[in-house]
């Protein structure tokens, strides 16, 4: 888990750069490979802060690799995992062509299909996934029965579920039937399985889930199982936010 500073494990900083898995980098950390700073670090708990550090493996300088962020259309029946213990396809298996070492920012469950981002930079990773900021996703749902105004007045005023706190920031009916109702709702937290939870928790099961944007990144053009790289342009325009963060950076640094 990151920090309120951003510092991590170093075992998860390495695994973040995309020099080693957290198993691999536990393992050099243990063997005494990997320097911090020109200094052995023995700790893989060891708090840091990946992109302030000079990491040597080997005695052979680490550089992170230059940012990679994609954006997948990940189908229904793929785990957002590396591996799986059941066998199951992984959003992996449908990246044997990227280059680079990538993980994702935040999850899909196995039965939700749409727009997942997965990157190697750590700041917009944090900077997303960090409830403060909002980042707004939209999903278009459909679930069982007529959908009424209660519903989504429920939906938008919030419900507590197992002592959490759960609500959409915007909710609108697509279209009613006494069959199904199709929603599009607007999350901004990004919590586990929490659109599924509050469906629920009102009676209204889910038959479909799909994610079609993340800020400002939609998935125009993308076929189920296809990903595509996103430019530097494309990133600062999705997320305004983050690129002016970035910069207030540079100006204190």
């Amino acid at each position: 888990m990151t920090s309120a500073r951003g510092r991590v494990p170093l075992d998860r900083a390495l695994s973040k750069l995309g020099l080693a898995t957290r198993t691999e980098a536990r393992t050099l950390i243990a063997e005494g490979r990997v320097a911090v700073d020109g200094r052995i670090a023995r700790e893989a708990t060891r708090l840091v802060v990946p992109e302030r550090i000079a990491i040597t493996i080997d005695g052979a300088s680490a550089a992170p690799p230059p940012p990679v962020t994609i954006v997948l259309h990940k189908p229904r029946g793929v785990v957002t995992t590396r591996r799986d213990p059941d066998g199951r396809r992984t959003v992996y298996d449908l990246l044997d062509d990227l280059d680079a070492h990538v993980i994702p920012v935040g999850r899909l469950d196995y039965a939700t299909s749409g727009l997942l981002l997965l990157t190697n930079d750590t700041r917009l990773a944090d900077w997303l996934t960090d409830p403060a900021h909002e980042v707004p996703r939209i999903y278009l749902v459909t679930v069982r029965g007529r959908v009424t105004p209660e519903d989504v007045a429920a939906l938008e005023r919030g419900l507590t579920i197992a002592g959490e706190r759960l609500a959409a920031r915007a909710v609108s009916i697509r279209k009613a039937s006494g069959r199904e109702s199709l929603l599009v709702v607007e999350l901004v937290e990004g919590r586990n399985r929490e659109l599924r939870r509050m469906l629920s928790a009102l009676g209204r099961a889910v038959i479909r889930l799909r994610r079609v944007q993340f800020g400002g990144i939609t998935l125009a053009g993308l076929a189920p199982g296809m990903w595509r790289r996103l430019s530097h342009e494309e990133i600062t325009c999705a997320f305004p936010a983050h690129a002016s963060s970035l910069h207030r950076a540079r100006k204190r640094g």
